[in-house]
């Protein structure tokens, strides 16, 4: 497959090969919500925001609810 046949990557628009691309799919209650294809450099950055926004934030109590693993601020 050359470059011109590559679908682009959502976030920047290069084009990049199947084999390359990486896709994150938001799904909710077994439903998808969004999908994104991601070239290897998004999908890197892609991975520091959500790392970087499921930190606690330390500014804010952070009460866990024994019945679940989701935690509740």
């Amino acid at each position: 497959m050359s470059d011109e046949d590559a679908d682009p990557c959502n976030d920047c628009g290069d084009p990049v090969s199947d084999a390359l691309a990486r896709t994150v799919r938001l799904t909710v209650d077994r439903s998808q919500i969004d999908s994104q294809r991601l070239c290897p450099e998004c999908f890197a950055d892609w991975i520091d925001r959500y790392e970087d926004e499921m930190q606690p934030d330390p500014d804010h109590a952070v009460i866990e609810d024994g019945d679940t693993d989701i935690i509740v601020d």
